[in-house]
C-alpha cells in the first residue's frame, strides 16, 4: 500500500496509462462502473504519465509496458526513484520472463496480460480496495494479519478453504470482499448482491456460508416498518495475547 495518504480512505482514484486510446477508454469504462473507484486521468506517454502522477497524486495506476517514448517499467523505476505514493498494476501485452522479474522489483500489486475479460480486471480492482480498506482498519498489524493484506492484494494467493458443493471460492472470495468494503455497519442480502452482481438469493446463500465458516456474524435490524432486515457483517480478527 501507498504511504503519505490516508489508505482506504474515500474513492480509489486510477491513472490509466496506455498508448492505446481505444484500450485506456475501455479500461476507463471497467474502472468507472466499479463502486468506490473513478479515473483520476489517463496518459499515452511515459512522460505523460510521471507528470499526470505528480500533478493528479493518484491512489492507483494501471500502467501499460509499451510506450512510445519509453517503456512502462521506466516509468516505474522513477516513480520508486522519486519515491511517488502511488500503487502500480502493470496491465500489458509482454509476456517475457524479463520484464515481469522487472515489475515485481518495483514493487507492483499486480502484473495482468493482455487481452483479459472485464471479471478479470475488475476482480483484481476489487481485490484491491479489499486489501487497502483492510489495512487502513488496523493500528497494528500482526503476521496473520499481514499475510491476509498481501494475499489479497496479490489476487488469491491466500490457500482457498474446502467449501460445500455449489459454493464456489472465488465467488465467496468476492462476498468476503464486499464484506470488508462495508465495515461495521454491514450488507444486506440485497445490497450484497448489488454489489457484486450476484443474484440476491445467491448473495444470501454464500452470506450464510461466511457465517457457517464463523467469517461473518448476522443480526436482524429493525426499521420503523415491515420484516426486521438481516444484515451480515465480517467479523474482525481476534487479538493478539
Amino acid at each position: 500500500m501507498t504511504a503519505g495518504r490516508p489508505a482506504g480512505g474515500g474513492t480509489v482514484r486510477v491513472l490509466i496509462v496506455d498508448d492505446d486510446f481505444m484500450v485506456a477508454k475501455v479500461h476507463a469504462g471497467f474502472v468507472a462502473a466499479l463502486d468506490g473507484f473513478e479515473v483520476a486521468g489517463t496518459a499515452s506517454t511515459g512522460a505523460d504519465a510521471l507528470a499526470q502522477v505528480a500533478r493528479l497524486a493518484p491512489d492507483l495506476v494501471l500502467l501499460d509496458v509499451y510506450l512510445p517514448d519509453m517503456t512502462g517499467l521506466e516509468v516505474l523505476r522513477r516513480l520508486r526513484a522519486d519515491a511517488a505514493p502511488v500503487d502500480v498494476v502493470v496491465i500489458s501485452a509482454a509476456r517475457d520472463v524479463e520484464s515481469i522479474r522487472s515489475a515485481l522489483h518495483g514493487g507492483v500489486l499486480h502484473y495482468l496480460v493482455k487481452p483479459f475479460d472485464r471479471q478479470t480486471f475488475q476482480s483484481r480492482l476489487r481485490e484491491y480496495a479489499a486489501a487497502r480498506a483492510e489495512l487502513a482498519a488496523l493500528d497494528e498489524a500482526r503476521q496473520v494479519d499481514v499475510d491476509r493484506v498481501f494475499a489479497g492484494v496479490r489476487g488469491g494467493g491466500r490457500p482457498a478453504p474446502v467449501t460445500p458443493k455449489g459454493i464456489a471460492p472465488e465467488t465467496l472470495e468476492l462476498v468476503r470482499g464486499a464484506l470488508r468494503l462495508a465495515g461495521q455497519d454491514g450488507l444486506s442480502a440485497t445490497q450484497c448482491s448489488e454489489q457484486t452482481g450476484l443474484a440476491r438469493v445467491s448473495a444470501r446463500r454464500y452470506l450464510e456460508q461466511l457465517v457457517a465458516q464463523q467469517e461473518a456474524d448476522v443480526r436482524q435490524r429493525y426499521g420503523t416498518a415491515g420484516r426486521p432486515e438481516r444484515r451480515f457483517t465480517l467479523r474482525a480478527a481476534h487479538p493478539g495475547p
